[in-house]
């Protein structure tokens, strides 16, 4: 068994990080952006314009580190479960349960609704499954064949 090949958990990682900003974009920019947007105005008029831009750069930067924790796993785990996307999915919810776990305390202490962190909840299982999909068929280990990859 050798170890964890670094140079592919980046390379996936940051794969899995751009397939998980684009679902982001998708669902919390343009489909769940106005529930946002408005929830947050309630929550504080003046703090949408006071954090939008650096709010954006966080969570790009976020899924970027997410994708990479999330290929990092994968790479940990695959020695147990084998190669493929069965694992890959594994990573995913394991970094999307993590996650999300967390950003329920918005909903538990009442600064968002609880539908839109539900939303917002899914949204971010679809990004995990998809980034673990992409992150973990860029990962193999040294000297390994193509073969090997997730869409063995």
């Amino acid at each position: 068994m050798s170890g964890i090949n670094w140079s592919r958990v980046l390379l996936g990682g940051l794969a899995a990080g751009v397939v998980m900003n684009v679902f982001d974009a998708l669902v919390n920019g343009m489909m769940l952006g106005p529930m946002w947007e408005a929830e947050t105005n309630a929550l504080n008029s003046s703090l949408l314009a006071r954090v939008a831009t650096t709010s954006m750069v966080g969570w790009i930067v976020f899924d970027f580190c997410m994708g990479i924790a999330l290929v990092w796993i994968y790479a940990s785990i695959r020695p147990r479960y084998g190669p493929g996307f069965a694992t890959a999915l594994r990573a995913g919810f394991a970094v999307w349960a993590i996650s999300h776990l967390a950003f329920a305390s918005l909903a538990f202490m009442g600064l968002y609704s609880s539908t839109l962190v539900l939303y917002s909840t899914l949204g971010g299982m679809a990004s995990a499954i998809a980034g673990a999909y992409v992150g973990g068929m860029l990962y193999r280990e040294e000297g390994a064949p193509v073969a090997a990859r997730v869409v063995a």
